[in-house]
């Protein structure tokens, strides 16, 4: 153990050329942290490995750790799951064995980190709930597998469901991986132009309008003339317009929750 106190700054973490030992550097305390239980640890951090995730990871801006579902297991071959009671096709995870899981994996966990499990039937993600994990302390995610997990585990811990939409993976880690992304990069530091989080896509209610950069003109289309002028308050009343009728054309739920809010003709 070093004698440096902890009071000289950041430990120094240095790049791997492993991407899954970037899951193994020096946690600093307080830190966003995402817990993950899966049956394949192995596929953290995965894309989160890279880019802008991968670089925050990998300076400490945030944490990521795994429980392997095998680990507590039954009997010799660690089973995890077992036959729905009642019959019917596939099978389901074990109360027993998730119970174990997520007693390790919550331990010492930070007040108010909340507990959720990637389901089809869960309540749809979004940026707001993006936003939400990403003011708090870190996530402890649930990957299900088979047909999914006893019912009386959910209900004991309280478990939040979640979906990312109305389709079906055979398996949680890459809608994990997609939620722990949308948190992540809202953290501060992890973008370079955190003003870019406040005019993308859902932050104001529409999606975000077109974008255009060199060359002017490509294949017979030019940039929008209004881009060109220089004219401020014209380039945001066109962005503005443009979001709204790329909203109404292609989410029109969207369009319709902003009309009962009173701001559609904003």
């Amino acid at each position: 153990m070093s004698d440096t106190p902890r009071s000289h700054g950041r430990k120094s973490i240095s790049a791997s050329p492993v991407p899954r030992d970037l899951m193994g550097q020096p946690r600093l305390a307080g830190v966003w942290a995402a817990h993950v239980i899966t049956l394949f640890p192995e596929a953290f951090p995965g894309p989160l490995g890279q880019s802008l995730t991968g670089r925050a990871l990998k300076d400490g801006l945030w944490a990521l750790e795994t429980t392997h579902l095998r680990d507590f297991g039954e009997g010799r071959h660690r089973n995890v799951d077992d036959t729905p009671a009642g019959g019917g096709a596939g099978m389901v995870l074990r109360a027993d064995v998730m119970g174990r899981a997520i007693e390790a994996a919550t331990a010492g966990a930070p007040s108010g980190r909340p507990l959720i499990y990637l389901s089809p039937r869960g309540t749809p993600f979004t940026q707001a709930m993006a936003q939400d994990l990403a003011r708090g302390p870190g996530v402890t995610l649930i990957c299900g597998r088979f047909e999914g997990l006893d019912e009386r585990v959910i209900e004991h811990y309280r478990i939040a469901e979640v979906s990312l939409g109305d389709f079906v993976l055979t398996g949680g880690e890459i809608a994990a991986q997609a939620l722990i992304d949308a948190a992540v990069r809202l953290l501060p530091g992890v973008l370079g132009n955190a003003a870019s989080t406040e005019e993308e896509s859902f932050a104001s209610g529409l999606l975000e309008h077109p974008q255009y950069t060199r060359p002017a003109t490509w294949n017979g289309r030019p940039i929008p003339e209004v881009l060109l002028s220089g004219d401020h308050a014209k380039i945001a009343a066109w962005r503005r317009e443009q979001a709204k009728v790329l909203t109404r054309a292609r989410r029109p739920d969207l369009w319709r929750d902003r009309q009962a809010r009173g701001n559609g003709g904003e």
